[in-house]
């Protein structure tokens, strides 16, 4: 059976491109209880409902973050979340703590429960506890390496394995800090994290004996975001690890993250996976996709080497980099028109970024012409023409009239334009 492609579904219209662009599940939530308050926040009870049933039209799965630690004040409240999560169907219950396994298990007795990374399982016996429990999936922690996750599929054959593949990497221990809750009165493991390791800091040394008190300098090239790591990215390592036969699923983090960055890291690790099926894998290629993205440069981190092994997992100088591609325009649903997202005039040569499996059509009239070139889909138009029938010198991402397509492009199509080396 083919590994999973789990991606993160920050919104609904975030959902919808996971699913089009590769995803074969997708992890949210609204914001109670959930690690990411501020893409919770996206979502109503209402809207998240309309999101599962729209994940199931698809045939694609959904698992709900309930991966909060809570506090006894809130217990009462967490029942009343898990019941009404519970209702909408969901294929799992992500959850971080064992108490809140067993609430699920006693509130919400058929629904999957997959263990939170948070819950930092590094080893058999600790995934026996909790394969015990009724765990069905664990999501183990950031900082196991490969060989370890082999030795619990040997143990606990039956149970599923998920690991982070892309994304983010957490200055502490999958996740447990306070350094957010000391600087900011933000609690990390509460969904509230001010990513203060993101900062850059001056350093400062004191003498106690007489006082002295200097600053110190930095080295030519190297700055002071001394606690940011660079961002996971194991695409190049994706045959290693299916190779193992111990991954059910790999999952790329980043439900706070751009549309853009949904879009690229689903489409380029499911053609990865699809490579290693097809005995067409090529570690190298992917990574030029991946690089358009925003990033804080990447790193294999610990599944693939060992933390001793140094791999250039710090980066000092930038807290984040631009990426080498700015999207332009976006295809809306009903697949004639497009919004602006950048910036377009006429005669610009667009790259079309579409939807896994779309057809594109080549065509040639007074709007603008879509070609293919060195195997790539470009657009170019001639006429800047609103909804409305107005012709504009230029558009830009403040413009808020749909433009029209010389032809219809499938709906979440991209255009995107390389704005340095990616």
């Amino acid at each position: 059976m083919k590994a999973e492609l789990l991606c993160p579904a920050g919104n609904f219209e975030k959902l919808k491109i996971a699913i089009a662009y590769g995803a074969d599940a997708v992890y949210g939530g609204v914001s109670h209880f959930s690690l990411r308050i501020r893409s919770g926040k996206e979502f109503t009870y209402e809207s998240f409902k309309e999101a599962i049933d729209y994940t199931h039209k698809k045939g694609k799965k959904i698992y709900v973050t309930i991966n909060g630690f809570p506090f006894n004040s809130q217990i009462e409240l967490l029942k009343k979340h898990i019941i009404k999560i519970a209702s909408y169907e969901p294929d799992a219950l992500i959850v971080a703590t064992p108490g809140v396994v067993a609430l699920c298990k006693q509130l919400a007795p058929d629904i999957p429960i997959h263990l939170s990374t948070q819950a930092n399982v590094m080893n058999y016996l600790d995934a026996k506890v909790y394969y015990d429990m009724g765990v069905e999936r664990i999501i183990v922690a950031r900082e196991i390496s490969l060989g370890d996750i082999i030795h619990i599929k040997q143990k606990l054959p039956k149970l599923h394995i998920e690991v982070f593949v892309h994304g983010s990497m957490c200055f502490a221990y999958s996740g447990r800090c306070l350094v957010s809750s000391v600087q900011m009165g933000r609690v990390p493991n509460r969904g509230s994290c001010a990513n203060d390791c993101r900062f850059n800091y001056t350093l400062y040394a004191q003498n106690d004996d007489h006082g002295t008190l200097f600053r110190l300098e930095e080295q030519p090239d190297i700055g002071t975001y001394i606690f940011n790591a660079k961002d996971m990215n194991l695409c190049s390592h994706i045959d290693e690890i299916l190779k193992s036969g111990a991954v059910d699923s790999l999952k790329i983090e980043g439900r706070t993250k751009s549309s853009y960055y949904v879009a690229v890291t689903a489409n380029t690790y499911k053609t990865a996976i699809n490579d290693y099926y097809t005995d067409k894998f090529e570690a190298d290629k992917y990574q030029k996709e991946l690089n358009t993205t925003k990033n804080r440069g990447f790193t294999d981190a610990y599944l693939i080497h060992k933390p001793f092994e140094k791999q250039g997992d710090q980066n000092y100088d930038y807290a984040l980099s631009s990426g080498g591609f700015e999207v332009c325009g976006f295809v809306v649903q009903d697949e004639r028109y497009f919004m602006c997202k950048y910036k377009i005039y006429p005669d610009d040569e667009l790259e079309i970024f579409a939807p896994k499996d779309a057809i594109i059509d080549e065509i040639d009239n007074d709007i603008g012409k879509i070609y293919k070139k060195d195997g790539i889909y470009y657009i170019k138009f001639k006429k800047l023409i609103t909804k409305e029938d107005r012709e504009l010198d230029s558009v830009h991402s403040g413009n808020l009239n749909p433009m029209k397509l010389p032809t219809p492009l499938p709906y979440m199509t991209m255009f995107r334009v390389e704005t340095r080396p990616a």
